[in-house]
């Protein structure tokens, strides 16, 4: 079936082949059978039913899906709602995260999804799976033409020295974790701590770590002490701005956030600086 999928925004994991759109249908149509509009965020539902609207007029069957619209996944297929390269080796997550939809939509326990090629893993908790899936997995990015990412958010307090072992291994170009509340402090401490005894260190750029900022009851102290607890726990922090539904943030954060957010800017404030 040939898939037509259109997507409200694009951004660095969209899709890029000739059935892949962020527009209303062209004049003249490619061969098509079917018409999927995703919807990675609920701010963007105006701009996704328009978009529907404009593609139902060809005729086409339309259906509108995607992570905003709370369904769960099903097995991940390479280059169809991701760029080639991007993958998805499991689904769900064991926590219960407040303004994380992720539990809520695929469940709360862990789906081993089968493995598919790809460099740069999405996955919601690839920790959390057991210890032949995340050995699969290296296997399967060992034959990979690049070098892998893992842009999830690994879990730093279920880190053990053999994740470190095949991390390096691998020869992983960048991995993320994450300090969301302040229960994550500590385990990104111990995670910092084994991750450098590896060899990895924050200045190749290959210890990164989303901070979430910007959420109710945050401030902006208390919100830098984080980002700066973060350097100092062996990570480069990366700002993640907290949005409502409607895609609202508070005043005042975006700019805090495009601070701790750029690498060139990032590094250029990090080196020499400390947290007092």
């Amino acid at each position: 079936m040939k898939i037509a999928r259109v997507f409200p925004r694009r951004t660095k994991a969209t899709p890029d082949d000739a059935l892949a759109f962020t527009t209303p249908p062209p004049n003249m149509l490619p061969d098509i059978d079917e018409v999927h509009v995703s919807v990675a965020f609920t701010y963007d539902f105006p701009k996704a039913h328009a978009l529907a609207e404009a593609w139902a007029k060809t005729g086409l069957p339309v259906k509108l899906g995607g992570p905003a619209l709370n369904a769960p996944g099903a097995d991940f297929t390479p280059g169809l709602y991701l760029k080639k390269g991007y993958v998805i080796t499991s689904r769900g997550c064991h926590n219960r995260c407040w303004f994380c939809r992720v539990p809520a939509r695929e469940g709360y326990r862990l789906r081993e999804l089968p493995i598919t090629d790809g460099w740069i893993v999405c996955d919601d908790n690839l920790l959390a799976c057991s210890e032949k899936h995340i050995l699969a997995v290296c296997e399967m990015l060992k034959r990979q033409p690049e070098k892998p990412i893992f842009t999830g958010g690994l879990e730093s307090r279920l880190l053990k020295q053999w994740h470190v072992d095949l991390l390096r291994e691998v020869k992983t170009k960048r991995m993320y974790f994450a300090y969301d509340t302040p229960r994550d402090y500590e385990p990104l401490v111990e995670a910092g701590k084994l991750l450098q005894d590896g060899g990895f260190t924050r200045t190749s750029r290959r210890l990164n770590c989303y901070v979430l900022i910007g959420y109710e009851g945050d401030t902006f102290e208390k919100a830098e002490k984080r980002l700066w607890e973060t350097w100092a726990a062996g990570f480069a922090p990366f700002a993640m701005l907290y949005k409502d539904e409607a895609g609202e943030v508070a005043p005042g954060w975006k700019k805090l956030q495009r601070e701790w957010v750029s690498p060139q800017i990032l590094f250029t404030k990090l080196k020499g600086g400390s947290y007092v």
